[in-house]
């Protein structure tokens, strides 16, 4: 076994997530950062990505959920976002970070955000 964590930062989308009229009708940014903890022995051996988490693939999947759903809270969609990572791929953990950019508040903010982590249910992908 040769733990490793695949990372992928700063995946930056529009989307209407919120409780405010103005976020779920305009939108807002968001940026979310995620690190997979995983066995990287088979791939680092073969050079071979089918034996590793493809970061094309996090990206797009971190897009999917993103900009095809609205949520009131953050937290959902941070959740939302792990779970669905977890069930595709041969992950012992997942950290999770969402940050919403210009967040509507009464003064001047860079961003809001949330973090989680998450373990790999029992029976979980086998890869």
């Amino acid at each position: 076994m040769l733990e490793g964590r695949v990372r992928v930062n700063g995946i930056r989308f529009h989307a209407f997530h919120g409780l405010t009229k103005l976020e779920r009708q305009v939108g807002v940014r968001y940026r979310v950062n995620v690190e997979l903890d995983t066995d990287i022995a088979t791939a680092a051996e073969t050079d071979d990505i089918g034996h590793a988490i493809d970061y094309r693939e996090v990206h797009a999947v971190v897009v999917e959920i993103g900009r095809s759903n609205s949520f009131h809270l953050i937290e959902t969609l941070a959740a939302r976002i792990g779970r669905e990572l977890l069930a595709r791929y041969p992950a012992h953990r997942v950290r999770i970070t969402v940050d919403k950019e210009t967040p509507v508040l009464d003064g001047v903010v860079d961003s809001v955000g949330v973090e989680l982590e998450l373990p790999q249910p029992e029976g979980g992908p086998d890869r």
